[in-house]
């Protein structure tokens, strides 16, 4: 499901069962990443669906990107292997407005 920053946020800071994932690279990440996110690359192939399909599926996982991209596909893909509530940052940390560290 695709979100605003502000919905994004909000919905984020008052669920309790939240997960924040970066999907971008380790380099990207290193240019600075929203505080508390975990980092699953995206780019990295079977590792990434390995990665996914070790996630705790009663969570709910606040997924970002660069721009949205990767993130919206993550999302599809995270729903394929049955983790029902994964939400996409519109707009990604390019569009971000919050810190990052």
């Amino acid at each position: 499901m695709n979100l605003t920053q502000e919905d994004w946020i909000s919905q984020f800071e008052t669920d309790e069962k939240a997960v924040m994932l970066d999907v971008r690279t380790e380099d990207e990440c290193d240019q600075g990443i929203i505080e508390g996110a975990i980092n699953i690359d995206f780019h990295k192939g079977q590792e990434f669906i390995d990665a996914i399909a070790a996630l705790d599926k009663n969570k709910n996982y606040y997924v970002y990107c660069r721009s949205g991209a990767r993130s919206a596909k993550a999302c599809e893909i995270m729903n394929e292997l049955g983790i029902e509530n994964a939400y996409n940052l519109l707009g990604g940390i390019i569009e971000w407005n919050g810190d990052i560290v």
